[in-house]
């Protein structure tokens, strides 16, 4: 008896529906596993929810920021109604996870079934174990089989942590009060968009990070946004490292002591907040039992075409431990499905990946960092144009940030843009398309007045003019 299903695919999130979208049109079987809420990170607990809480916060900065950004101009920022917010959130979470997962699988076609799922067999041939909410037991035996089951917040072995109730990006943003104060501890992505956030909302936010915001990004990143941060009332605390957390009986406070540039110093607040990166969801699959490996925080190893070691079986997404971001989720998903069925050979590449963190100002970036061009051997160049030389920005009276692009002094070819601006993502898109191409290149190319991605193209300029003697979109 051969398998009863073409893809067995474990997850329901941007890999996950990516893959079985693809195989179904390939007219393949397919079947989904999903042991928790439909849709994944991204839709339930990840970049809807915290995107649209971002830009609810933002709307209010706006509004108490405008009288003085823009003259003449009265607006001002009443309290926050959390409930009320958070209601809204949900209610655009669940709009979105029917229309774009329960309403495209049922429009596809594929089998989806609820419950738990473990490998079991042999390397040669492994079959999953699905147990259901109500006991049953289901065995299901496919051709091949994906694990797209994401990561989750990981938290390190404080001592005293588990006492406190700390707060991970999925339960800070249920919250139905905001917090009086707030440590966030990390300052990666997740620490800087969730600082920012409660911080607009009226928290007193300190952030306590190991080395600088930002830190995989380019250094003036992190100078930039220190000062745009310290403005907005949020302190972050450099070269801190927390050894130890207590609850203060007395007032309810949560206590951190840390190790801060070779001493001890304490750190009160109402609630802490860990963000300090996420883990692959791998514990349970038993995934030893059939020939897949792992490393040492759980990710699954793969080829650069996602195959596991055990040819049949796949992996996509967070599970791998690469970019944490669903784009490349739902590129891997397509990626296996073409590998799995039609034997292309296609492998994963990142270099054109653009990457943003939805700060305001955002970070957007593609490509190397300087630091990065620098370690491959590569004889460099780097133009960082303050935003103050950028029309947008200033029509937008707010010139914090840059556009930085990094070039190959040789060729003088493009090899990375950063830029910490209004609208950064796009220019990370743009970005895209810009990598490899010269400075002469886009010097001489096409670029709308009065938009953000016309900085591009000054920065380039800068590499041999002084911007500050050119006329508008001279």
């Amino acid at each position: 008896m051969g398998p009863s299903v073409d893809l067995a695919v474990i997850g329901s999130g941007g890999a996950a529906f990516s893959a079985a979208i693809r195989a179904t049109n390939l007219g393949k079987a397919v079947v989904m596993i999903e042991r928790g809420t439909f849709g994944g990170t991204c839709v339930n607990t990840g970049c809807v929810p915290s995107k649209a809480l971002i830009a609810a916060t933002e709307a209010r900065h706006t509004a108490a920021d405008a009288p003085h950004r823009f003259p003449g101009i009265a607006a001002s920022a009443g309290a926050v109604d959390m409930a009320g917010l958070i209601g809204g959130k949900q209610a655009l979470v669940e709009e979105l996870r029917g229309e774009k997962y329960v309403d495209v699988a049922e429009a596809y076609g594929w089998r989806v079934v609820e419950g738990d799922a473990s490998f079991t067999g042999s390397p040669e041939a492994p079959v999953l174990r699905v147990t259901t909410p109500d006991g049953p037991v289901e065995t299901i035996e496919a051709a091949q089989y994906l694990v797209a089951t994401g990561s989750r917040p990981w938290a390190p072995p404080i001592p005293g942590l588990d006492d406190v109730g700390y707060l991970t990006s999925t339960t800070a943003m249920e919250l139905n009060m905001v917090p009086e104060s707030l440590l966030v501890l990390g300052g990666g992505y997740v620490a800087l968009e969730m600082a920012q956030l409660f911080a607009r909302l009226g928290s007193t936010v300190t952030m306590l990070v190991r080395s600088r915001l930002a830190s995989k990004e380019e250094p003036e990143v992190h100078r930039t946004l220190r000062d745009v941060f310290a403005d907005e009332g949020i302190r972050v605390v450099r070269r801190a490292e927390v050894t130890h957390l207590r609850q203060e009986a007395a007032t309810g406070q949560v206590v951190a002591t840390a190790a801060v540039s070779g001493g001890q110093q304490e750190f009160r607040a109402a609630r802490i907040l860990v963000a300090l990166g996420r883990r692959p969801v791998t514990l349970g699959l038993n995934l030893k039992e059939v020939g897949v490996a792992t490393n040492e925080s759980g990710a699954i190893q793969v080829t650069d075409q996602l195959q596991s070691s055990n040819p049949r079986i796949w992996a996509a997404g967070d599970v791998t431990g690469h970019h944490e971001f669903v784009y490349v989720a739902a590129r891997h998903g397509a990626l296996v499905a073409d590998n799995a069925f039609t034997g292309v050979g296609r492998s994963v590449d990142y270099t054109h990946l653009p990457r943003v963190t939805f700060t305001t100002p955002a970070i957007g970036a593609v490509g190397l960092t300087e630091a990065a061009v620098v370690a491959a051997g590569i004889r460099c160049n780097c133009s960082v144009l303050p935003l103050e030389y950028v029309p947008r920005a200033l029509v937008n009276r707010d010139t914090r940030g840059f556009i930085k692009i990094v070039i190959d002094d040789d060729t003088k070819q493009i090899l990375g843009i950063t830029a910490l601006a209004k609208d950064a993502g796009e220019l990370a898109a743009a970005g895209v398309h810009i990598l490899g191409r010269t400075i002469d290149d886009v010097i001489d190319s096409w670029a709308p007045y009065l938009t953000m991605a016309e900085g591009i193209r000054l920065a380039a300029q800068a590499f041999t003019t002084d911007v500050s003697t050119l006329s508008c979109c001279a």
